[in-house]
């Protein structure tokens, strides 16, 4: 009896949860105010404002560093874009990865290592996008941190292949599938700067992974030493 009233968000680290909430909670509310239950008539233009004021833009990045000024009003947009989306769609898939990614890495790493993982892949992966592409489109949303996480998690497959004594390259077969998909519709789109922010992301999450890992730091060391 218990057990069938248990629910599935009791096996989940609160730190995911509470990563999810947010990013699900902000496009709910975008949805409420599109549809016209929030914010009055003004409400139907909250999502193209948060855009506008928070997504990662080229046009942007290519202001400050031709000016050498770089407002905290822009600045910020490397730490939130993550949390605004396109749609519904969007940001429903970018919530099941961090449920179904963030499970599998929170339970081993700590709170902070997690929260790391994937706010610094999402901020190495803005700056991937806005470094090497001339894209036209903002970047938004918990991709690059989620590809991030990917990263985490291949680390940790990897870890544990080596313990085990098994093929290693196995732990990248999840990266591989995701970036030729990746690929293949940035090939039709003719549009690859999500790509770069994903990638950006992954390799972020991975090499982050060597220091924040439980017991990361003495591993690396140790393997430096062997060197």
């Amino acid at each position: 009896m218990d057990q069938n009233n248990t629910s599935p968000f009791n096996a989940l680290p609160p730190v995911v949860v509470a990563l999810a909430v947010v990013i699900f909670g902000l496009e709910i509310m975008f949805q409420a105010a599109t549809a016209g239950f929030l914010g009055g008539q003004g409400g139907v233009g909250w999502r193209l404002a948060a855009i506008q004021d928070y997504a990662v833009l080229n046009a942007v990045w290519d202001w400050m560093t031709s000016t050498g000024q770089y407002p905290a009003g822009h600045l910020v947009r490397f730490i939130a874009y993550p949390l605004i989306h396109g749609s519904f769609i969007h940001a429903a898939f970018v919530v099941v990865f961090i449920l179904a990614l963030g499970k599998m890495v929170a339970e081993v790493y700590s709170v902070a290592a997690f929260l790391a993982v994937f706010w610094f892949s999402s901020v190495m992966g803005a700056l991937g996008f806005v470094i090497f592409t001339n894209s036209e489109y903002p970047l938004l949303g918990g991709y690059p941190g989620v590809y991030g996480l990917i990263g985490a998690f291949t680390f940790l497959v990897w870890m544990r292949a080596e313990a085990e004594g098994t093929g290693q390259m196995r732990a990248f077969s999840l990266i591989g599938v995701l970036l030729a998909i990746q690929l293949l519709f940035g090939l039709i789109n003719g549009e690859f700067g999500n790509v770069v922010a994903d990638f950006s992301g992954f390799v972020t999450g991975l090499a982050l992974s060597f220091v924040v890992s439980p017991g990361g730091w003495r591993r690396m060391l140790s393997r430096l030493r062997q060197r």
